[in-house]
């Protein structure tokens, strides 16, 4: 997966901005204010912070050694740091980057007030 392929499938979701809190290199994707993904679209190799229910997290970690670890510079517990575009462990398949990024969107929005949820929903 791309930099602009990350980048676009992180804003394809319902509200889904674009923010640089940090600075002009790193991107923070945010839905209703709260972070979902966090990466530097022009790091190599290219990573992105996401979300992940804690127990998952653990398995995907043993699962794919080197290209998903504990968040960086996170909660460690439930964020992962995924390699998203290869590097010295290999390679992800994108489906599952997507799958994760997607994850990771959800379990923001499901920490989401009702009122807010609901507000997604709507067409």
């Amino acid at each position: 997966m791309s930099p602009e392929e990350l980048r676009g499938f992180c804003l394809s979701f319902n509200a889904a901005v674009e923010d640089f809190p940090f600075n002009p290199e790193t991107s923070v994707f945010k839905v209703l204010g709260k972070m979902f993904a966090l990466t530097s679209l022009g790091g190599r190799p290219l990573t992105v912070n996401l979300k992940c229910d804690p127990d998952d997290a653990i398995r995907l970690r043993a699962d794919h050694p080197g290209l998903i670890v504990p968040g960086w510079h996170m909660n460690k517990r439930h964020w992962n740091t995924v390699t998203v575009d290869g590097g010295p462990a290999g390679e992800l398949p994108d489906r599952l980057v997507r799958e994760l990024v997607e994850d990771s969107y959800d379990l923001v929005v499901a920490g989401l007030p009702r009122a807010e949820r609901l507000r997604l929903d709507r067409p």
